[in-house]
């Protein structure tokens, strides 16, 4: 059965479905509470008040998700891509480090009657174990020394949808200050090495910087046996 791994790497869940939700998502990233590490996630979560989007590379392929599955939204923030997993019809569980983000999303679920587990873990101390999930998604998290976990997380014929802030930006604002948090040129597809690559999405300032994904790098790639 085909696998899939989405990762959208992020300091907070979420992407835009169209230029409009775009820049609205943009917003984050001028609050304080998004920009300064030193206030934690609780606070960060307890401040955002609206629910971002799902991240734009699940939202625009979900043709390529699996017909059933286990998915896990790793990071998930406040869980917008966990929501919509669940509501393709996938066995679907959420992990973040914030409380706050954890218990909003079971609220969310609840609301819609949607069944997604929900716990709070820090993914650094507790990756993901082996062959463990159909469907991996991460929003706008990086840290490098977790992809082989999630790779190995990974069930045969498996995907990954990976998306993350990238230090060729538009918009300086948008994302993490510090550039470690942020992909080189084409760091992507490094990372991505030893899956087969599916689609890949990365505009930097080509062309007309208003149009199009801007300031983030995207990847659905293969794990192919």
């Amino acid at each position: 059965m085909p696998f899939l791994l989405l990762i959208w790497l992020t300091y907070s869940q979420g992407n835009s479905l169209s230029s409009h939700n775009l820049m609205n998502d943009k917003l984050m990233s001028t609050d304080p509470t998004f920009l300064n590490p030193s206030i934690d996630w609780d606070q960060r979560y307890q401040n955002r008040l609206d629910l971002p989007p799902p991240a734009w590379i699940l939202a625009q392929h979900l043709h390529l998700l699996p017909a059933q599955g286990h998915a896990l939204d790793l990071a998930c923030g406040l869980g917008a891509n966990a929501l919509l997993l669940a509501r393709q019809g996938l066995e679907t569980t959420a992990w973040d480090v914030s409380s706050v983000a954890i218990e909003r999303l079971r609220q969310q679920a609840a609301q819609q009657h949607l069944r997604v587990q929900a716990l709070q873990q820090d993914v650094l101390l507790e990756p993901p174990k082996p062959n463990s999930f159909d469907v991996i998604v991460i929003s706008r998290f990086l840290e490098r020394s977790l992809i082989p976990h999630l790779f190995a997380a990974l069930r045969p014929n498996g995907l990954l949808f990976y998306q993350t802030f990238t230090r060729n930006s538009v918009h300086a604002e948008y994302g993490p200050r510090n550039p470690s948090y942020r992909l080189a040129n084409n760091e992507l597809l490094q990372l991505c090495q030893g899956l087969q690559i599916v689609v890949y999405r990365e505009e930097g300032r080509w062309g007309d910087i208003n149009q199009g994904l801007r300031d983030e790098a995207g990847v659905i790639a293969a794990k192919v046996f």
